[in-house]
């Protein structure tokens, strides 16, 4: 029922945290604003595939 995704940052797209998410709850794509220690900031991270 639950999905393995990764959170990718949206400025440099690297792949920075892992989460799960219910697919029938949450239909659309998930993104929540997190530290990027590439960039040093916080930015606004999307939902991508493992």
């Amino acid at each position: 029922m639950r999905d393995l995704i990764s959170l990718a940052c949206d400025t440099c797209k690297q792949r920075n945290y892992t989460t799960t998410k219910n697919k029938k709850t949450q239909t659309d794509k998930f993104s929540i604003k997190k530290f990027c220690p590439k960039c040093r900031s916080h930015t606004v991270h999307k939902e991508n595939k493992v």
